[in-house]
């Protein structure tokens, strides 16, 4: 069975819609991207997975209708949500930040923690540091932690790689990789970056103007004349 089932979900800011029918389904122990380019839907899908946005379909999360609950109810229920936009608090240091994200686990905080330092071990060196003033991947990395401290069965994670320098995607890819490889969590990412997205994950969906273009594995999708023109330039 799947761990997370959309169908025909519809999104909407006022009268404007932002997602047509999208219908997919991920599968529990997987790395999944969802690529597009800037506007296509892509934050709008996963805030829409979270409860955020006014929408129409359904979202069944490990069995269960979640599209009218609350993003409170969500994270209990194990989706942990790293936003693009981070949503940290720019005056409180990285550990408070990070334990902002344990009120739904609070018997496995040591734990979760120390799983977070061992990830980022930048982030257990200034613990203290405001993370307003940190680089944006360390703030990246703040927010993928708050996330991991609730103790998802799902991760969702928002254009992990944008404005950073390579040598941070290629970090967070590694710790991504290894949450996945060594803990069997699920993870969803968007992407526009086309070429980390293949890197890391195993099944792609490219989401156009709020519409499933393609779906399938990194393999079958690589030689696809439309992604190549569309995303490689070639």
């Amino acid at each position: 069975m799947a761990l997370l089932e959309i169908s025909n979900l519809e999104a909407f800011y006022g009268k404007a819609r932002s997602l047509h029918g999208v219908s997919l389904n991920i599968e529990p122990g997987k790395i999944v991207a969802i690529i597009g380019p800037n506007g296509a839907g892509k934050s709008t899908l996963l805030d829409s997975i979270m409860g955020i946005t006014t929408t129409t379909g359904s979202v069944k999360f490990d069995g269960q209708e979640i599209r009218a609950q609350s993003p409170a109810l969500n994270v209990k229920a194990g989706i942990g949500y790293a936003p693009e936009r981070g949503n940290l608090f720019p005056f409180m240091g990285v550990k408070d930040n990070l334990l902002v994200g344990a009120y739904t686990s609070r018997d496995k905080i040591d734990e979760n923690l120390r799983m977070v330092f061992d990830l980022f071990p930048v982030l257990e060196q200034r613990q203290t540091q405001e993370t307003g003033t940190q680089s944006g991947g360390e703030r990246q990395m703040v927010s993928l932690g708050r996330a991991l401290m609730t103790s998802p069965k799902l991760l969702l994670v928002d254009e992990p790689t944008i404005g950073l320098a390579p040598k941070v995607c290629l970090d967070i890819a590694a710790a991504l990789k290894k949450l996945n490889e060594e803990t069997g969590l699920t993870i969803v990412i968007t992407e526009q970056n086309v070429n980390f997205a293949m890197s890391l994950a195993q099944e792609l969906h490219v989401l156009e103007t709020g519409e499933l273009r393609l779906s399938g594995t990194v393999d079958e999708l690589q030689g696809e004349d439309y992604i190549k023109q569309a995303y490689f330039g070639a």
